[in-house]
This record gives C-alpha cells, structure tokens and sequence, in this order.
C-alpha cells in the first residue's frame, strides 16, 4: 500500500519522472513491481504495489468490478443531474457508456464528494464530470475494494498488507 503524491507517476518505470515503484525499490531490491491500477500524475492516494499478476487481474479485470473510492474536489457544485446521471451509467464525449458508478457529497462542502467506480478508464472520473461541465480540481483514490488507505501513511510513504488486508482488496 503506498500513498501516491501528487506528481509521481503509476507505472514501474519512466525515463523523465519518479515512479511509484521508485518510491519502494531500495526495500524491494529484486522483486519486479508494478501497480496494480493507475492514478494520473496530479492524482493522490491508494496504488497497490504488486509482483503478484494474479492478484492484479483479480482488481483489474472489468468482470471482477472491484470498488474503488476517491475523494474529489470540484470547481462547481454536485448537482442532481451529476448523481442521476452517475447511478444510470455516464455517457462521454466520444459515445461510450460507462458502468454505473456512485457519487454522494462527502461532507458540508458541496464541490467536495466521493465518488466509487467499479471500473477503470483513462481519466475516468474526470471526463465523467466534465460531460456535466465540471472540472476536478484534486482527486485522491482512499480506498480500493474493502480496504482503505492507512490515514497514518504521509504521501510518499508505504506499508506491506497483512493476507487480511489483501483478501479484503478482492472481496471488497
């Protein structure tokens, strides 16, 4: 589990910028890591960092529809339209349907809200909104199935999961 910064980017290796995997390889020498799952650059929070490919398909295939949750922050408030349109399955720019996804205010700020998704598309979230004319300001993935992110882990920071830990991923 490690807590994603801002400007790192999901992936095992970059010849330009730090890598998720970077922020772990002096403690995992020979193991050839990858993240199981992508969080754009700007993006915070959750990435999984596996060598386990089974355990990879078992988060990422579109049949398993493993829940993943972000906390999002808004340039314009949730509306009704957004929740509706969420719940029946979001329809982008370029015509595909996504899966039907959750949105709900996530606390007395009306910009700030959380958002589940039970699958994963290039920018996903992000092109949801913006079908809505919303931009998103700062997103941070806190959970992924039935596993939220340790709130003591600062950015940057990681910790091994417990056999617990990685079957609550994949049970939610």
């Amino acid at each position: 589990m490690l807590n994603k910064p801002e400007g790192v980017v999901s992936a095992a290796q970059d010849k330009r910028d730090t890598t998720v995997v970077d922020l772990v390889k002096d403690a995992f020498p020979r193991r050839q890591l990858f993240p199981a799952g992508r969080l754009d650059k700007t993006s915070t929070g959750f990435v999984l960092l596996t060598d386990d490919g089974t355990l990879a398909h078992d988060i990422l295939a579109p049949g398993r529809h493993v829940p993943k949750q972000y906390l999002v922050t808004l340039d314009t408030p949730l509306t009704n339209a957004m929740r509706v349109g969420f719940a029946a399955g979001v329809t982008l720019a370029d015509g595909q349907t996504l899966a039907p996804a959750e949105v709900a205010p996530a606390g007395a700020d009306p910009c700030v809200v959380r958002v589940t998704l039970h699958q994963g598309v290039y920018h996903q979230i992000k092109r949801m909104f913006g079908v809505y004319g919303a931009g998103v300001n700062a997103l941070h993935r806190d959970a992924i199935g039935g596993l939220a992110l340790d709130e003591s882990l600062a950015p940057g920071q990681w910790r091994e999961l417990t056999a617990d830990e990685v079957a609550k991923i994949t049970t939610g």
